[in-house]
Protein backbone atom coordinates (compact mmCIF):
# COMPACT_ATOMS: atom_id res chain seq x y z
CA UNK A 1 0.00 0.00 0.00
CA UNK A 2 0.81 3.38 -0.52
CA UNK A 3 1.90 6.28 2.25
CA UNK A 4 -0.68 6.20 4.72
CA UNK A 5 -1.37 7.23 8.38
CA UNK A 6 -3.70 5.08 10.85
CA UNK A 7 -5.52 6.97 13.25
CA UNK A 8 -6.80 4.71 16.26
CA UNK A 9 -7.86 4.75 19.91
CA UNK A 10 -7.01 1.95 22.47
CA UNK A 11 -7.73 1.12 26.14
CA UNK A 12 -11.74 2.13 26.04
CA UNK A 13 -10.58 5.93 24.27
CA UNK A 14 -7.96 6.55 27.14
CA UNK A 15 -5.26 7.02 24.20
CA UNK A 16 -5.26 8.16 20.61
CA UNK A 17 -2.66 7.17 18.61
CA UNK A 18 -1.36 7.83 15.12
CA UNK A 19 1.10 5.44 12.55
CA UNK A 20 2.29 6.61 8.98
CA UNK A 21 4.20 4.96 6.72
CA UNK A 22 5.69 7.47 4.42
CA UNK A 23 9.13 6.39 2.43
CA UNK A 24 7.38 7.47 -1.07
CA UNK A 25 7.02 11.25 0.27
CA UNK A 26 10.57 11.03 1.60
CA UNK A 27 12.08 9.85 -1.51
CA UNK A 28 10.03 12.55 -3.03
CA UNK A 29 11.91 15.43 -1.03
CA UNK A 30 15.06 13.77 -2.05
CA UNK A 31 15.29 13.57 -5.11
CA UNK A 32 13.43 17.15 -5.47
CA UNK A 33 15.72 18.62 -3.20
CA UNK A 34 18.84 16.77 -4.03
CA UNK A 35 19.50 16.57 -0.07
CA UNK A 36 22.77 14.41 1.54
CA UNK A 37 21.45 11.21 3.78
CA UNK A 38 21.51 13.46 7.15
CA UNK A 39 19.42 15.96 5.54
CA UNK A 40 17.18 13.67 3.84
CA UNK A 41 16.96 11.74 7.62
CA UNK A 42 15.81 15.01 9.06
CA UNK A 43 13.32 16.62 6.42
CA UNK A 44 12.34 13.12 6.30
CA UNK A 45 11.38 12.79 10.13
CA UNK A 46 9.87 16.67 10.31
CA UNK A 47 7.94 15.35 6.82
CA UNK A 48 6.37 12.39 8.51
CA UNK A 49 5.97 14.28 12.10
CA UNK A 50 3.88 17.26 10.11
CA UNK A 51 1.76 14.61 8.15
CA UNK A 52 0.64 13.11 11.31
CA UNK A 53 0.02 16.57 13.32
CA UNK A 54 -1.92 17.66 9.86
CA UNK A 55 -4.35 15.21 10.23
CA UNK A 56 -5.33 15.74 13.67
CA UNK A 57 -6.47 19.51 12.85
CA UNK A 58 -9.98 19.49 11.99
CA UNK A 59 -11.05 22.14 9.81
CA UNK A 60 -10.19 21.83 5.47
CA UNK A 61 -8.49 25.07 5.42
CA UNK A 62 -6.68 24.53 8.28
CA UNK A 63 -2.55 24.53 7.98
CA UNK A 64 0.39 23.21 10.47
CA UNK A 65 4.08 24.37 9.95
CA UNK A 66 6.71 23.11 11.80
CA UNK A 67 10.26 25.04 12.24
CA UNK A 68 13.58 23.51 13.11
CA UNK A 69 15.68 26.96 13.99
CA UNK A 70 19.07 25.63 14.72
CA UNK A 71 22.19 26.29 14.49
CA UNK A 72 23.72 23.57 12.91
CA UNK A 73 24.75 23.19 9.19
CA UNK A 74 21.18 21.69 8.34
CA UNK A 75 20.12 25.54 8.39
CA UNK A 76 17.07 24.74 9.53
CA UNK A 77 14.06 23.02 8.48
CA UNK A 78 10.25 23.94 7.84
CA UNK A 79 7.94 21.36 6.93
CA UNK A 80 3.89 22.86 6.15
CA UNK A 81 0.71 20.27 6.17
CA UNK A 82 -3.00 20.37 5.83
CA UNK A 83 -5.28 18.08 7.55
CA UNK A 84 -6.39 16.05 4.45
CA UNK A 85 -2.76 14.45 4.44
CA UNK A 86 -0.94 16.51 2.08
CA UNK A 87 2.82 17.60 2.95
CA UNK A 88 6.00 19.80 1.91
CA UNK A 89 8.92 21.17 3.15
CA UNK A 90 12.49 22.06 2.89
CA UNK A 91 15.88 22.50 4.33
CA UNK A 92 18.47 25.15 4.49
CA UNK A 93 21.36 23.26 3.15
CA UNK A 94 20.26 20.03 1.28
CA UNK A 95 23.92 19.32 0.65
CA UNK A 96 25.39 19.08 4.06
CA UNK A 97 27.78 15.92 5.23
CA UNK A 98 28.19 14.92 8.73
CA UNK A 99 30.14 11.74 10.21
CA UNK A 100 28.25 9.34 11.52
CA UNK A 101 27.20 9.91 15.24
CA UNK A 102 28.68 7.71 18.37
CA UNK A 103 26.18 4.95 17.38
CA UNK A 104 27.09 4.71 13.82
CA UNK A 105 24.00 6.59 13.08
CA UNK A 106 23.18 9.72 10.18
CA UNK A 107 24.10 12.19 13.02
CA UNK A 108 20.74 14.07 12.67
CA UNK A 109 20.87 15.93 16.01
CA UNK A 110 24.70 17.03 14.72
CA UNK A 111 23.35 18.52 11.51
CA UNK A 112 20.57 20.31 13.25
CA UNK A 113 22.50 22.02 16.13
CA UNK A 114 20.68 23.97 18.91
CA UNK A 115 18.14 26.10 18.96
CA UNK A 116 13.99 26.28 19.10
CA UNK A 117 11.37 23.94 17.04
CA UNK A 118 8.27 26.46 16.45
CA UNK A 119 4.63 24.73 15.73
CA UNK A 120 2.24 27.17 14.08
CA UNK A 121 -1.49 26.30 13.41
CA UNK A 122 -3.67 28.41 11.15
CA UNK A 123 -6.87 27.60 11.98
CA UNK A 124 -8.90 30.09 10.71
CA UNK A 125 -8.61 32.64 13.28
CA UNK A 126 -7.33 36.26 14.17
CA UNK A 127 -4.14 35.42 14.69
CA UNK A 128 -2.62 31.39 14.36
CA UNK A 129 -1.27 29.36 17.48
CA UNK A 130 2.48 29.77 17.90
CA UNK A 131 4.02 27.34 20.54
CA UNK A 132 8.51 27.38 20.71
CA UNK A 133 10.06 25.16 22.86
CA UNK A 134 14.29 24.84 23.02
CA UNK A 135 15.36 21.88 21.24
CA UNK A 136 15.85 18.85 23.77
CA UNK A 137 17.92 16.41 21.78
CA UNK A 138 17.44 17.91 18.26
CA UNK A 139 16.45 14.29 17.10
CA UNK A 140 13.51 15.63 16.46
CA UNK A 141 11.00 12.78 17.69
CA UNK A 142 12.12 13.82 21.31
CA UNK A 143 11.83 17.45 20.72
CA UNK A 144 8.06 16.97 19.68
CA UNK A 145 7.11 14.97 22.43
CA UNK A 146 8.29 17.50 24.71
CA UNK A 147 6.57 20.07 22.88
CA UNK A 148 3.35 18.29 23.30
CA UNK A 149 4.18 18.42 26.63
CA UNK A 150 5.07 21.41 27.49
CA UNK A 151 2.92 23.82 25.21
CA UNK A 152 0.09 21.47 24.21
CA UNK A 153 -0.04 19.33 28.07
CA UNK A 154 -0.25 16.46 26.33
CA UNK A 155 1.23 13.63 27.48
CA UNK A 156 2.74 11.93 24.15
CA UNK A 157 5.61 9.72 22.88
CA UNK A 158 6.98 10.56 19.59
CA UNK A 159 8.76 7.70 17.30
CA UNK A 160 10.11 8.93 13.36
CA UNK A 161 12.66 6.69 11.44
CA UNK A 162 14.60 6.97 8.25
CA UNK A 163 16.64 4.11 6.72
CA UNK A 164 19.37 4.75 4.06
CA UNK A 165 19.69 2.95 0.70
CA UNK A 166 23.06 2.41 0.10
CA UNK A 167 22.82 4.79 -3.32
CA UNK A 168 20.94 7.65 -0.62
CA UNK A 169 17.83 6.72 -1.84
CA UNK A 170 15.27 6.32 1.01
CA UNK A 171 14.54 2.50 2.23
CA UNK A 172 12.68 2.94 5.22
CA UNK A 173 10.32 5.93 6.62
CA UNK A 174 7.56 6.07 9.19
CA UNK A 175 6.45 6.91 12.71
CA UNK A 176 3.95 7.09 15.30
CA UNK A 177 2.25 9.52 17.68
CA UNK A 178 0.79 8.26 20.93
CA UNK A 179 -1.05 10.17 23.34
CA UNK A 180 -2.61 9.65 26.68
CA UNK A 181 -5.75 11.64 27.82
CA UNK A 182 -6.07 13.49 30.54
CA UNK A 183 -8.27 10.62 32.32
CA UNK A 184 -6.06 7.97 31.53
CA UNK A 185 -5.64 5.46 34.45
CA UNK A 186 -2.40 4.91 35.72
CA UNK A 187 -2.55 0.86 34.80
CA UNK A 188 -3.16 1.89 31.08
CA UNK A 189 -0.09 4.19 31.57
CA UNK A 190 2.20 1.62 32.83
CA UNK A 191 1.07 -1.13 30.28
CA UNK A 192 1.94 1.69 27.27
CA UNK A 193 5.06 2.03 29.29
CA UNK A 194 5.78 -1.64 29.22
CA UNK A 195 4.86 -2.06 25.60
CA UNK A 196 7.25 0.56 24.96
CA UNK A 197 10.37 -1.14 26.34
CA UNK A 198 9.98 -3.88 23.33
CA UNK A 199 10.24 -1.36 20.87
CA UNK A 200 14.19 -0.92 19.26
CA UNK A 201 13.22 1.85 16.59
CA UNK A 202 10.84 2.61 14.36
CA UNK A 203 12.45 2.00 10.91
CA UNK A 204 13.44 -1.98 12.56
CA UNK A 205 9.88 -2.17 12.90
CA UNK A 206 9.16 -1.26 9.11
CA UNK A 207 12.04 -3.28 8.42
CA UNK A 208 10.63 -6.24 10.11
CA UNK A 209 7.21 -6.09 7.83
CA UNK A 210 5.57 -4.05 10.16
CA UNK A 211 2.86 -1.49 8.70
CA UNK A 212 1.54 1.51 10.28
CA UNK A 213 -1.55 -0.84 11.75
CA UNK A 214 1.17 -3.62 12.66
CA UNK A 215 2.82 -0.97 14.63
CA UNK A 216 0.08 -0.04 16.80
CA UNK A 217 -0.50 -3.24 17.02
CA UNK A 218 2.71 -3.84 18.47
CA UNK A 219 2.47 -0.25 20.50
CA UNK A 220 -0.54 -0.75 22.01
CA UNK A 221 -0.75 -5.09 22.76
CA UNK A 222 -3.83 -6.03 24.61
CA UNK A 223 -4.55 -2.36 25.10
CA UNK A 224 -8.21 -3.11 22.96
CA UNK A 225 -6.44 -1.11 19.89
CA UNK A 226 -9.42 0.08 17.58
CA UNK A 227 -8.46 1.66 13.65
CA UNK A 228 -10.71 4.75 13.54
CA UNK A 229 -9.44 5.91 10.24
CA UNK A 230 -7.13 5.44 7.08
CA UNK A 231 -6.08 7.96 4.99
CA UNK A 232 -3.11 8.43 1.87
CA UNK A 233 -0.64 11.34 2.57
CA UNK A 234 1.56 12.52 -0.11
CA UNK A 235 4.77 15.01 -0.65
CA UNK A 236 2.28 17.47 -2.67
CA UNK A 237 2.86 21.63 -3.28
CA UNK A 238 0.27 23.92 -4.30
CA UNK A 239 2.52 26.69 -5.69
CA UNK A 240 2.20 28.19 -9.30
CA UNK A 241 3.09 30.45 -11.74
CA UNK A 242 0.05 32.52 -10.46
CA UNK A 243 1.08 32.14 -6.93
CA UNK A 244 4.56 33.58 -7.79
CA UNK A 245 2.99 36.27 -10.02
CA UNK A 246 1.30 37.44 -6.90
CA UNK A 247 4.58 37.71 -4.97
CA UNK A 248 6.27 39.34 -7.64
CA UNK A 249 3.27 42.34 -7.37
CA UNK A 250 3.43 42.13 -3.85
CA UNK A 251 7.35 43.72 -4.10
CA UNK A 252 6.19 46.96 -5.18
CA UNK A 253 6.90 49.35 -8.21
CA UNK A 254 9.98 50.54 -7.02
CA UNK A 255 11.56 46.75 -6.82
CA UNK A 256 9.52 46.06 -10.27
CA UNK A 257 11.73 49.08 -11.52
CA UNK A 258 14.45 47.82 -10.69
CA UNK A 259 13.79 43.91 -12.30
CA UNK A 260 13.16 45.67 -15.53
CA UNK A 261 15.86 48.02 -15.85
CA UNK A 262 18.33 44.62 -15.76
CA UNK A 263 16.26 44.01 -19.42
CA UNK A 264 16.45 40.18 -18.58
CA UNK A 265 13.99 37.43 -17.80
CA UNK A 266 13.79 36.21 -14.27
CA UNK A 267 13.61 32.81 -12.95
CA UNK A 268 11.79 32.12 -9.36
CA UNK A 269 12.23 28.66 -7.95
CA UNK A 270 9.76 27.08 -4.85
CA UNK A 271 11.40 26.59 -1.50
CA UNK A 272 8.97 23.67 -0.79
CA UNK A 273 9.34 21.50 -3.89
CA UNK A 274 11.93 23.07 -6.09
CA UNK A 275 10.07 24.16 -9.16
CA UNK A 276 11.23 26.57 -11.44
CA UNK A 277 9.09 29.39 -13.25
CA UNK A 278 10.31 31.74 -15.89
CA UNK A 279 9.01 35.14 -16.39
CA UNK A 280 9.79 37.10 -20.06
CA UNK A 281 10.06 40.67 -20.08
CA UNK A 282 6.63 41.01 -21.31
CA UNK A 283 5.34 39.32 -18.27
CA UNK A 284 7.26 41.84 -16.55
CA UNK A 285 6.16 44.61 -17.70
CA UNK A 286 2.42 43.26 -17.30
CA UNK A 287 3.17 42.56 -13.54
CA UNK A 288 4.54 45.97 -13.55
CA UNK A 289 1.77 47.97 -14.43
CA UNK A 290 -0.79 46.02 -11.88
CA UNK A 291 1.81 47.25 -9.51
CA UNK A 292 1.00 50.85 -9.98
CA UNK A 293 -2.78 50.25 -9.95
Amino acid sequence: MTDHIIRATAANGQIRAFAASSRELVEFARSAHNTSPVATAALGRLLTAGAMMGVMMKGEKDVLTLQLAGDGPLQGATVTADAKGNVKGYVGNPSVCLPANRRGKLDVAGAVGSGYLNVIKDLGLKEPYAGQVALQTSEIAEDLTYYFAASEQVPSTVGLGVLMNRENTVRQAGGFIIQLLPFAEESVIARLEQNLTGVTSVTQMLEDGLSPQGILQKLLAGMALEITDTLPIRFHCNCGKNRMEKALISIGQKEMEEILADGEPIEMHCHFCGSRYTFTIEELQNIYKRCRR
